[in-house]
């Protein structure tokens, strides 16, 4: 059995959360400025000194340290000794990730594995435009075309709008207006850099769950540039969710989660999402916790998560919150009735009153139940507090073990390819084809140019382009007479 993590502490009691209900799931909530990313920060290194994996989203810049041990932190140093606590200063293995391959390994995704729901919420689509993708995707599944990266979307949603009516009987109809929406939205998507997310390599789930010397690896995304596009962040971690679901098999109730999965400004993946994507989201927290996946919400108030998934967390660290406005009042009082009343503690006024690194803190016992709640200072991490130097960094995605692999993109043949190939043959099919009498015209008359013009070819061609400017002369009228004659087999 894994040893309980120590969270948080005051004179009377200590808080420890309990390694076996760790999937349980979780919720670090309070204002800016209030502590949330340092109390993930030493929720994540308790996991990993466990043995237990980690991915989290480092959306401020400053998780890096993880990598690193601390010691070098007078506010730390004045913590432990608060606390009478010693704390073991280390860091912990990680492995850095960048959806735009700059501050980590590259991460992707295929289209077809992203799908046609997730994807709709990436565009931002209607749900006429998501009917519409739907059959897209299912005309390439039926057609046996792979939908790996964004030209290959964009391939097959020209080659449906193109050949619409073929399609009308058996999948319904195609709105020229949906496709031409959905190619804006996948241009737009393309332009803040996303395009590079849907590729291969893939991503392997199984590169998140490694440990090292017997602790866990930390993966770490960079999502300080990624926060530019939110819907893409949201997007892409609930994505990163559904594969667990996915793929891991089921375990029940382990002594210990497979990997502890921290979502940071989590209020980005429920706003604006329909509720087909809610039940979704619903339905793997609800799940997941049977493949052994503990996930853990950060952001600033309770009331940002919908009760469906509210009420399945039950490892609960409340920061302060602030009630400046009559708005604000309300809030406070919605995440004071979220907490397991303490008859010594008026929950409410305390959740004001909190200082930095001072939290409200319930945690599950041994039989699953939440404790009542607490007022404790929480412990700080043994690994440095901030983000380490560039050069740090370097180094430390050039020695990680998967470094190489996922850097070449790999582009396979795909529904890009098959659809340009086949265009390809047709057009020579369609120029083998071609009747006598339209050759003749071509040879006669040229074929139409790209601006509206005659376009000749060979000697004949040019000839009837020199007769034809100097049309306005007898010469020029008998050279044409000429060519027309020997070329039709009749005498001047």
């Amino acid at each position: 059995m894994a040893a309980p993590l120590l969270i948080a502490k005051n004179d009377k009691v200590e808080l420890h959360l309990l390694p076996a209900l760790a999937n349980r799931h979780g919720l670090i909530t309070g204002a800016t400025g209030t502590g949330k990313t340092v109390t993930l920060q030493a929720l994540a290194q308790g996991f990993s000194g466990i043995g237990v994996p980690v991915f989290l989203a480092d959306v401020k810049g400053d998780l890096t340290g993880l990598a690193k041990a601390g010691g070098d932190n007078p506010k730390v140093a004045e913590r432990a000794k608060s606390l009478k606590l010693e704390i073991a200063y280390q860091g912990c293995p990680v492995v850095l990730w960048d959806v735009f391959g700059k501050n980590g390994h590259p991460v992707r995704a295929t289209v077809s594995d992203m799908g046609p729901l997730l994807l709709a919420r990436l565009l931002d689509l209607n749900d006429t435009q998501e009917g519409v993708l739907n059959l897209v995707f299912k005309i390439a599944d039926d057609a046996g075309l792979l939908l790996l990266d964004a030209k290959d979307l964009r391939a097959m949603l020209q080659h449906v709008g193109e050949n619409a009516s073929q399609f009308t009987t058996e999948y319904g109809n195609v709105s020229a207006a949906s496709i031409g929406a959905i190619q804006r939205g996948l241009l737009a998507l393309e332009s803040q850099g996303a395009g590079q997310f849907f590729g291969e390599p893939m991503l392997d789930i199984a590169d998140l769950m490694q440990t090292a010397g017997g602790k866990g690896v930390v993966n770490i995304l960079s999502a300080d540039q990624l926060m530019n596009s939110p819907k893409l962040y949201a997007t892409f971690l609930l994505w990163m969710l559904a594969e667990l679901f996915e793929h891991l098999p089921e375990v029940g109730d382990p002594d210990k989660p497979k990997l502890v999965f921290f979502f940071d400004e989590a209020h980005l993946l429920f706003e604006d999402a329909p509720k087909a994507l809610l039940d979704k989201i619903e339905q793997v927290v609800r799940l997941i916790r049977s493949k052994g996946v503990g996930v853990y919400f950060v952001t600033q108030n309770p009331l940002d998560i919908p009760e469906s998934v509210l009420g399945q967390l039950g490892n609960r660290v409340q920061h302060a919150l602030r009630a400046f406005t009559p708005k604000d009042q309300k809030a406070v009082k919605s995440a004071a009735e979220t907490m397991r009343p303490n008859p010594k503690l008026k929950i409410e006024q305390a959740i004001t009153e909190l200082g930095v690194g001072e939290a409200l803190v319930s945690l599950l016992d041994e039989k699953g139940r939440p404790n009542v709640t607490e007022r404790a200072l929480v412990v700080p991490p043994g690994s440095r507090l901030g983000p380490i130097p560039e050069a740090e960094r370097k180094q430390l995605i050039a020695s990680s073990p998967i470094a190489g692999h996922y850097e070449k993109q790999v582009d396979r043949e795909s529904a890009y390819e098959k659809l340009k190939s086949r265009a390809a043959e047709k057009q020579e099919e369609t120029a083998a084809a071609k009747p006598a009498s339209s050759v003749l015209s071509d040879v006669l008359f040229g074929k139409t140019g790209p601006r509206g013009g005659k376009q000749s070819k060979g000697i004949i061609e040019s000839a009837t382009q020199s007769a034809a400017r100097a049309i306005g002369s007898e010469l020029g009228r008998q050279v044409l007479r000429g060519v027309l004659g020997s070329i039709l087999g009749k005498k001047r």
